[in-house]
């Protein structure tokens, strides 16, 4: 069942986004729609679909007409927002990031980046693993103690080319 619902636009993090998100989240509150299932209705990830709504991801013209009418927006006005003119700025917040959230994400590459680092290049060799071309999946996991959080990140190795 529809029902209105408000976004605090004012607030962190919507108030350092465009207008257009706010728009986004407001209609996804009121369908009471998840992320999954927007992402099944224009064939995309969860992940993938959360970070367009944040503007770190680019929306095809077939997936913002498939998004307007999946939450029932206004397609010109999402065409004229976040059309072939827009483009992502990724990368939002303050370092070290306040949410806690996102926080432990952060403290998570502080202490084990290193080690992680290491890893890569004993398997892989002298490289990256990159965020561009990289999937992200979470999942939750059961366990007696308390479900688990499952964070999975699904990247190229990039070798640092030589010249």
């Amino acid at each position: 069942m529809a029902q209105h619902a408000k976004v605090p636009a004012n607030n962190t993090p919507y108030a350092d986004l465009p207008p257009i998100s706010t728009t986004l989240f407001q209609a996804k509150a009121s369908k009471g729609c998840t992320f999954d299932e927007i992402a099944k209705a224009i064939g995309r990830d969860e992940v993938w679909v959360a970070a367009a709504f944040y503007g770190q991801a680019k929306l095809s013209t077939e997936e913002l007409q498939l998004l307007s009418g999946f939450l029932g927006i206004n397609h010109a006005d999402l065409r004229s927002e976040l059309g072939e003119h827009w483009w992502p700025n990724r990368g939002l917040g303050p370092i070290p990031p306040t949410d806690p959230v996102i926080y432990r994400l952060y403290e998570s590459v502080l202490v084990y980046g290193h080690a992680i680092k290491a890893i890569i290049h004993e398997k892989f060799g002298d490289g990256i693993m990159s965020m561009i071309d990289c999937k992200v999946n979470i999942e939750r996991k059961p366990d007696p103690k308390g479900d688990r959080v499952l964070l999975t990140f699904d990247g190229k190795f990039l070798p640092y080319a030589k010249w």
